[in-house]
């Protein structure tokens, strides 16, 4: 996400404004109780953001973003085990009937669909400004890798120390494999990032080959079993699965899905193709790995994940609209948000400011959120204390209900790695657009 300030050329307009309230100032003598201080940080965003963006776009990142670090912290179980060493596991695997739970906290395909129309837009933007590609390209993945350097040099020193400290191999391994997790994800958006070119050339026609190919080699597989060279075909699908909602993404920026109906006919013609897969075609209900499951949805993405993102990205594009209003998405005349007389910001701008900051630090975020679980998880077992839900095998409901009470300590032990890391991800917002 770009940095939300005022164009030079506003700047001065701004300032002059009838009734502007200066935001960087102090609007009164004497001291400020903190909630004016607050309104005016709302504001100011309010008003740093430029009127023409789609804060839509902005929402629907955010709440991908949201889903995935809600849906690690739910299924993805560390458990103490009797030889006193950690291993991971899942409620899925105990509780089945929790599958669907999955549709809901795997939005990874909207979080592409988001990238592709993000990364076609500030391709066109830099080829406009006369930027060649490689330049555009080596900016973007900075942007990436500055964070993820920051994730691995942590961790590696973090793992030095635990094992110097005689840690249990399996637990190292554990740790190692939930830490680093997020990465895979990172590494296909690179890759798609680096064919936005070809994607916005020829969005459509790449999607529809993509599918095809995700299709193919579903098929191999169920027609040759998990052989060796069938399980290596099917790492094809890594990049051609998210390649579908990425080519879709660049469609959007293109001018396309402009009718509801489209928008509609993914919602459905994706969620009746999915229906059909998992109850005829031998797919798995779960759209996230489960431990023990001969087949996954996400690892390669299979037919079925492919056809649910297309359900996912129907649906992003129907709440365009109502997520616009729930923000406050400013008219092309902004005398009336920007320019409030008034020092009190609406619940509006408040959550617009919300998504705003999470934007901003939206690979921060995803990068260490399974850090806050682990710490969260590790910190007490230091200290010789065991609680349920968090060190306890997910074999119940009630696992589940407490899990979700554990959800603010993740919180806020993810705030606070934030606090400590932000500044690789922030730093390379300036100056840039996202």
């Amino acid at each position: 996400m770009a940095d939300l300030r005022i164009p030079p050329e506003e700047q001065t307009a701004r300032a002059g404004a009838p009734g502007a309230w200066t935001l960087t100032g102090r609007p009164c003598a004497g001291r400020r109780p903190w909630t004016a201080g607050l309104h005016a940080a709302v504001l100011r965003i309010d008003a740093m953001t430029p009127v023409g963006r789609d804060r839509a776009v902005d929402v629907l990142r955010s709440l991908a973003t949201l889903g995935v670090v809600l849906g690690h912290w739910l299924v993805s179980a560390v458990v103490l085990q009797a030889g006193g060493h950690l291993a991971a596991d899942s409620p899925l695997s105990h509780m089945p009937g929790l599958a669907p739970l999955s549709w809901v906290l795997q939005p990874l395909a909207v979080f592409f669909f988001v990238g592709g129309r993000v990364g076609s837009h500030s391709y066109g933007s830099a080829r406009a400004s006369g930027m060649g590609y490689g330049t555009w390209l080596a900016q973007r993945l900075r942007r990436l890798l500055r964070p993820t350097l920051a994730l691995a040099l942590t961790w590696a020193l973090a793992l030095v120390g635990l094992a110097t400290a005689g840690m249990a191999p399996e637990t190292m391994h554990t740790l190692t494999r939930l830490s680093f997790s997020p990465l895979w994800f990172l590494a296909v958006y690179a890759a798609l990032t680096a064919l936005t070119p070809l994607v916005q050339k020829w969005g459509i026609r790449i999607a529809v080959t993509a599918g095809m190919v995700v299709a193919a080699t579903d098929g191999a597989g169920f027609i040759f079993g998990d052989t060796g060279w069938v399980e290596s075909l099917r790492d094809i699908n890594i990049i051609a699965g998210w390649l579908v909602p990425y080519c879709l993404g660049t469609a959007w920026v293109s001018g396309a899905f402009t009718r509801r109906r489209s928008a509609i006919a993914m919602l459905v013609g994706g969620a009746a193709a999915t229906a059909a897969l998992m109850l005829w075609g031998g797919y798995p209900v779960s759209m996230v790995g489960v431990p023990g499951e001969s087949m996954s949805n996400l690892n390669p993405p299979t037919l079925a994940a492919v056809t649910f993102g297309l359900t996912q990205c129907g649906g992003a594009l129907l709440l365009r609209r109502p997520l616009r209003r729930l923000v406050g998405q400013p008219v092309a005349d902004k005398s009336h948000s920007a320019y409030r007389t008034s020092p009190r910001a609406t619940p509006r701008q408040f959550l617009w400011a919300t998504v705003a900051l999470l934007n901003l630090s939206t690979i921060t975020v995803f990068l260490w959120h399974q850090t806050a679980m682990l710490v969260t998880t590790v910190v007490p077992l230091a200290l010789g204390q065991r609680y349920f839900a968090l060190h306890a095998s997910p074999d119940s409901p009630l696992w589940v209900v407490v899990r979700l009470a554990w959800t603010p300590a993740f919180a806020a032990v993810l705030v606070l790695l934030w606090a400590a890391f932000r500044d690789w991800d922030r730093e390379t917002h300036k100056g840039g657009r996202r």
